[in-house]
This record gives C-alpha cells, structure tokens and sequence, in this order.
C-alpha cells in the first residue's frame, strides 16, 4: 500500500477580519523551524475564523485522507481568559467539478463538516517560554467524492491553534516505495502486491519468490516448467542430448539445467543412481546450454534420464521439481549382438514396446559405419502378431565379404503401441534407397531433364503434358486463405476415387483475365507436374477446362517457412533446424540434377507441412540451364530478389545451380535466425555495394559454427567454388550422425572470419570419427573417445606418446596416425595465423 500526496495543502484565509495568520518562528519537537497558520483570540467571544485550501483535483481518488499536523495550546494555562476559549476547531469540504473564480463569494454554509478536531496533547504557557511546541497529527478520510475535485477548510470558533501542514493524499493498492528520500511512490513490481500503508516492500503472490539476492525491486518469479522437445541420438557409444528451453522460464534468466541418471538392472531390481563411470560432457549439473553427451554405458543394462530445468528461486517454498524425461514414462537400454552370418534373431522382446536398430559390419580393414535406424514395435501382449511371433524378431542383413560383425543398439522405448513393422521389408527398401541415393549425388532411377514450358508452340500442350485435369466437382473449397499474384489461394478438400478426401491448397485465376495472364498463371503447373520428390510442392492437379482455372497442390499446414519460424522463435532444437534445412537442400539436389534453376528460392518459398518437412515451391521466377554445366540462363527483364540472389545475377542477370547456392545460403540464415530480414533495414543498393566489398551476413545467435561455414562457403564470389547442392546434403547428414559437431558456436570462438575471403582451405572434418574414416583408421574411433578426444582441437595436439596411450600398439598405425596429426597441426596453425580459432 503506499500513500500518493496530492499536495502539500496551500491555504488562504476567505472571510473579512479572518484573524488566521502566518508565522514562520516556530520550532517542531527536534528543533526545526517550521512555518505554520495561527489563531489565537480566545478573549473575545463568537469567533468564526476560517481557513481554505486551493481547488484539490481528485484525480483516481474515491476516498480522500486529511492529515493535520497541529499544536494547541491548554485554556487553563491563559491567564484572565474567559469561558469563550476553546480546544478543538473543525474540519469541512466543499465538492466542486472546477475552481471557483478569485472574486467568487465564499458561502460558509456549502461546506459539509468533516470532524471536529481536538488535540492529544496541548502546550502550556511553561512550553511556550521554551519555544517547543507539541505537535499532534490526525487523519480523517473523507468522500467518497463525486465531483472532480474538492476544497478543505479550517473552522476556529476560538481557539489557540497552530496549524503546521496539511496532506491530502489516497491509498492506492500496489505500491510501494523501497527507498527513502524524495522519490513517488512505485508500482508493486509482478506477481507482489501490498496492504499496509508506507510498504518498502511488496510481498510475492502464492506460488512466486525471491531469491536472497534478488532487489526488491525486481518481480517475484517462479520455478521454471519443464525442458521442451528432449531429442537424443546414439553416436557409436555415446549418447546426445538435446532439448528446448523451457515455455515458462518463471520471468528469470538465470536458467540451468541438471541431468540425473539411474541404472536399473533386470528382474525388477530397483533403479540406482548411475556410478562415476558414466561420463557428461562437459558436466552433469549447472549446464547453461541445452545439450549433453553422456559416454561409458555398461552393456545389457538399462537406463533412465531426466533432465531438470532450474532457476534462482527452484526449491523455494513447496515448489516442485521441473523435469522431463526422455519421452512420457521411456527408458533407454544399449545392447549389442555380434554374429557372423549375415542375419541375427532377437528374442525375449517386450510388447507394445518400440525398438531402434543399427547395424555395421567389421572387416580387417576395421569397422564400417553404422548403418540409418531402423524402428520397429512389438505388438501388445495380446494381438495375434505377437502369440504367432513369441516377440522374436529376425533381421537379415546384406551379406559382406570376410569377417563380419553386426552390432544392434536397441533403445526400449516404453510407450503403447499396436503397429507391427516387418524388418525384412524394411530392410530392402532402406537398401533400395542406398542405391539409389550413394554418397547423395547419383542419379535418380528413371530421372528426366527439365523441359522449359516456353519452348511449345502451345503453352496448353505442355499443361496437359505435365498436369492432370481434375474433375471440379470433386474439389470443395472451403476458405480462403491467402491471395497470389493472379488472384486468391484457398484451402479445400480433393475426393480422389477409390480413396479419402485429401486436404489441398487451390490457386485460382480471377475473373477478367487475358489469354498471356491464363498461360502465365499455368505455366508453375507446367513446371510442377515434372517434378516427383518428397521435398518439392506436389501438384496434384488442374482445371482448366472451366472456370475459375485453377492449379491444386498439396497442403502445407503451416505455411511459408518465414512466418512459421517467426512465430515459433526459439522453440526448436538446432537438430530440429538442421533437419529442415536438410530437406531443403534435399529439394535442390533434386532441382539441380534434373536442370532446373529455381531464381528465387528463399524462406517464403519453402512450405512446411506439420511434421516439420520443408517443401520447396513457388516456381515462377524458374529457368532452365542448357546442357552445358557452365551454362547460365541469361534474362534482361524481370524483378529480381535482391537480398537472396547471387551477385553475378544482379550484376548480368546470370542464374545458374550456383546462383541458387548463394541463395540457399541466404535461407540458412533465415532459418537460424528464426526468420529474420537478411540484412535488416539497409537498401537494396547497399546491400549490392556491400557485398561487393566483401561484407556478408553475421553468424545469428545460437548458429554453431559448422553451420555458418557452410553459409559462407555459398556466398563464395566465385560461384565456381560454391559448393554443389550433393555436397550440402552430405554436409547436413554427418551433422545430424554426429550432433556433438554442432556444440560449438560462433559467439564462442575468437576471431571467426567474416567473410568466405578469410576462410582457410583446408579439409572440415566434422567428426573424429570422419578423420579416423579418411585416414582408415576407423577401427581406434572408440579409442579416442573413451579417451576423451571429442574435437578435431584436442586431436591437434596429441603426440605420438598419446597415441600409444590410447591403445594404438601397431607401430604403422601410430606412424599414419601422428603424420595425419602433423598436417591437422600445420593447418590449425595456418588458420591461427589468420585470425579463425576453434
């Protein structure tokens, strides 16, 4: 509670021969002067003095306080007087919308009496030869008001007062004033509020604290909620954790994190806390960032984890503890198997219970690397699959030459499930779709090169070509959602014969059109229907043959990339990222291989559906390249987008693959800033200087620095030297195998270079595991983590004693080893020498 002061009470007297006074001799009880109004005629009988204040605008008030501070001196201590003398005086208001005029007549009767006022304690004539006077104070509320403001007024029918100051103030609820001195009072910060008069504090709501050394200045916040999105990835034989803040941080910063871990072991036997030999890196408690690696697991056992979000104010009051598991009631178990045929049967299988599979196989030459996932679910206890099948399960494996070694990583996850999946099917499509995707650049089966719609003498052949007329009637357009360059988008619903309706996306031609508009409008879906993959827009089809003409394509439930990632800032693990930018990148490999220049590819060209899958779509601006790989198609008209395209196509409006590279380096940013503008507010024009001049955009907060590299190997000015769209799908895989290489970001390391100029040109070994693999030496990577060595930095400094340290006994591996070493040494110093330390 804490009082605000209107005013410090200006008064003036308002009736002829008023006998109130100023005086300005007075002393208070500490010995200060003090000024004061005075009256002290008690010889004379009928006294009627008054005393008024200015025009008080109540302002919020309903209920005013009066406070007096006065003295009043003892009738029995002056000498001859008579009974006329008195030792009380009254207190009146008057209601008023606006201050009545200087020469406006004061009528006494209009004033409401408040109180009559009378002393605790009186001075006498003893008191008045030490010159102390005692004062008294006294409150009265009055209202509630009505009016816009009010006057006071001091009635003296005969007494000998002094009146030394008057507040007027209201009790507002809410405020405080934690400091003394001359300063307003303040609003309760959040969540505090208090009830008494004159707080130096406000007390925190239920349920909020805090903490010893917060000011009392600043909010009452509370526990944090739980982490978010808790993602982990088995690397070999370590175990990454990744997660999202919390929603709710509490209104604090100082966010942590705990992660605990219990190993259970088999026939029920209760959970214990996991021993020392269970490593984190870098440590289990107090972690500021949200991710961990945890190694040295003890084979055929199962474990538990929670990771626990905190702040300065958890474990206050009865708060409880704000945890989230792995998932809802899952446990992680790491088993292996090794045989040399090349099949395996896992029995003893729990119901309703998901398993994750890897597999790999040994050779002299070492260990090769693990193979994609594999997911299945046992059926629950009592489905049919699961009496035929007693829970065992046979995975059959490509036969490989020599000794061969398969190694299954099983997680348990407990969760309800009844969906049975086959491994032996799935297994041959996983190895159909390594064949067809080797080292992410071979061609695609029966792929076809991109024909340019502009090339048909009728522009409508090549709709019926490419596009499949579809029926009107079977089209239900239901909203609209959005408007495209020839007229309105809308979302619907397509009934497709022999199947359930499907959700779509219809774009319609407006009325009035001309013939070029009409062909202009079908020609993205001449473009589209030649295109057949998973990170492209699909169409699905056309309607050309009545009105409105429209073209309908998949629906994509949140929308462009931009406005999606705008709207979810920060609510995504970098993996989370990574894995979009791995489909877009999917796309353009695509694109790429069959011809195809897409001119304008950017964030608000990407559609994202609802399981995160970003599509690559808007085909407008597209071109074709001729056969020739140095080609590029040359336009002299046409918008183009400044901030996303290359210089050479601002410059000569060449468009190549390349040029779409620099552009994919653009949606990189985007997508790691969460949408933000490329190069914010600067003009088109200084944004094509400043690029000339070597500049290019900043690393966004949180992008780890493999990331931000590849930004900047695609905005190369050569675009000869730009990486091809293969390479970044490649690139984004071994991150996402190994999500340890993205710990590391920008903000953290000294000196990162600026622009692709200031790169070094030497190898970027994501991974110890991805140098062990291009040396042949995969067979030590386990060596090397067990030891400690997790980056390419600490393996820089490794001598040939480390080296036997960790196992390597043959003479020649050490030798090929410490040579690799040397040259790591050499190029680290190279790039040390120029400013980029990692």
């Amino acid at each position: 509670m804490c009082v605000f002061v209107f005013l410090q009470a200006p008064v003036t007297s308002i009736m002829k021969e008023n006998k109130w006074r100023l005086y300005i001799t007075e002393m208070d009880e500490l010995n200060r002067p003090i000024h004061t109004f005075q009256v002290c005629h008690v010889m004379e009988p009928n006294q009627n003095n008054w005393l008024r204040t200015n025009w008080i605008p109540r302002q919020a008030a309903q209920k005013i306080y009066v406070e007096l501070r006065f003295t009043l001196r003892d009738c029995n201590s002056i000498p001859w007087v008579s009974g006329t003398c008195k030792e009380t005086f009254n207190l009146l208001y008057y209601e008023a919308d606006e201050p009545h005029g200087a020469n406006a007549h004061f009528h006494p009767n209009d004033y409401a009496k408040i109180d009559t006022i009378a002393a605790d304690e009186s001075f006498t004539q003893t008191d008045l030869g030490d010159r102390v006077l005692r004062l008294n104070t006294e409150v009265r509320e009055v209202g509630p008001i009505a009016r816009k403001g009010f006057y006071l007024a001091f009635q003296d029918v005969g007494a000998c007062i002094a009146l030394v100051s008057v507040r007027v103030y209201y009790k507002k609820p809410g405020f405080y004033k934690a400091f003394a001195g001359n300063i307003k009072c303040s609003k309760c910060p959040p969540h505090s509020s208090s009830h008494t008069e004159g707080s130096a504090l406000c007390h925190c709501e239920k349920g909020y604290y805090r903490a010893s050394k917060d000011p009392p200045t600043m909010a009452c916040t509370r526990p944090p909620s739980p982490p978010r999105n808790l993602a982990f990835n088995i690397n070999e034989t370590a175990l990454f954790f990744e997660w999202s803040p919390p929603s709710d941080t509490g209104g604090r910063k100082d966010i942590t994190y705990n992660v605990s871990c219990l190993r259970c072991g088999a026939d029920g036997q209760p959970c214990q806390p996991c021993n020392s030999n269970v490593r984190f890196m870098p440590r289990p408690v107090g972690l500021t960032s949200t991710s961990v690696v945890v190694q040295d697991f003890v084979a055929h056992a199962n474990y538990t984890f929670q990771i626990e979000a905190l702040n300065g104010v958890s474990g206050m009051g009865r708060s409880t503890r704000q945890v989230a598991n792995i998932t809802e009631q899952e446990q992680l178990s790491y088993s292996s198997t090794r045989t040399k045929s090349p099949s395996a049967i896992v029995t003893g299988l729990k119901p309703s219970t998901v398993y994750v599979f890897h597999v790999r196989a040994r050779t002299l030459a070492g260990y090769s690397s693990y193979s994609p996932k594999f997911e299945f679910a046992t059926g629950d206890e009592n489905s049919e699959e699961a009496a035929d099948q007693g829970q065992v399960l046979v995975i059959v494996t490509a036969t490989v030459g020599g000794f061969s070694l398969l190694v299954i990583l099983t997680l348990f996850l407990l969760i309800t499930g009844r969906c049975q999946w086959y491994i032996k099917s799935k297994i041959k499509s996983e190895d159909k779709k390594r064949t067809q995707y080797q080292n992410g650049h071979v061609p695609f089966p029966g792929l076809k090169t991109y024909i340019d719609p502009d090339t048909y003498e009728d522009p409508s052949q090549a709709v019926h070509e490419f596009a499949k007329e579809i029926d009107p009637s079977r089209i239900r357009i239901e909203r609209v959602i959005g408007a495209g360059e020839f007229g309105e988008v809308c979302s619907g619903r397509l009934r497709v014969p022999g199947k359930k309706e499907i959700p779509v996306a219809i774009k319609t031609l407006k009325g009035g059109y001309t013939e070029r508009q009409r062909r202009d409008f079908l020609r993205e879906a001449s473009i589209m229907g030649q295109f057949d993959n998973p990170n492209i827009i699909r169409l699905e089809g056309v309607v050309t043959k009545s009105r409105p003409v429209m073209i309908v394509v998949e629906y994509m439930e949140n929308g462009s990339l931009d406005s999606f990632l705008r709207k979810h800032d920060g609510h995504f693990t970098v993996i989370q990222l990574v894995g979009m930018l791995r489909g877009i990148a999917s796309g353009m490999m695509y694109l790429s291989d069959i011809g195809y220049v897409h001119r304008d590819l950017a964030a608000r060209n990407i559609l994202v559906d609802d399981n995160l899958v970003c599509k690559v779509s808007d085909f407008g601006l597209s071109r074709v390249l001729e056969d020739d790989p140095e080609a590029a198609y040359t336009t002299t008209g046409g918008k183009i987008p400044i901030r996303w395209t290359a210089p050479e196509a601002i410059a000569y409006r060449k468009f190549s693959s390349a040029s779409d590279t620099w552009s994919y380096g653009i949606v990189m940013w985007e997508v790691m800033s969460y949408g933000e503008r490329p190069y914010w507010e600067m003009s088109n024009q200084d944004v094509i200087l400043s690029i000339e001049e070597g500049y290019r955009l900043p690393a966004p907060m949180g992008c780890p620095v493999a990331l931000h590299q590849l930004m900047l190997l695609c905005w190369q000015k050569d675009r000869n030297r730009r990486p091809r769209f293969s390479d970044m799908v490649n690139f984004l895989d071994k991150l996402i195998r190994n999500p340890s290489s993205l710990l590391t970001l920008v903000e953290d390391v000294n000196g990162f270079p600026e622009s692709p100029e200031d790169m070094p040109d030497y190898p970027l070994f994501i991974s110890i595991s991805d140098w062990l693999d291009s040396i042949k030496m995969s067979q030590y990577k386990n060596n090397f983590i067990a030891a400690g060595y997790t980056t390419m930095d600490s393996v820089s400094s490794m001598s040939i004693d480390d080296v036997r340290r960790i196992g390597v006994s043959l003479i020649g591996h050490q030798r090929r080893i410490v040579s690799s070493i040397q040259a790591l040494r050499l190029q680290f110093l190279h790039v040390q020498q120029s400013g980029f330390h990692v």
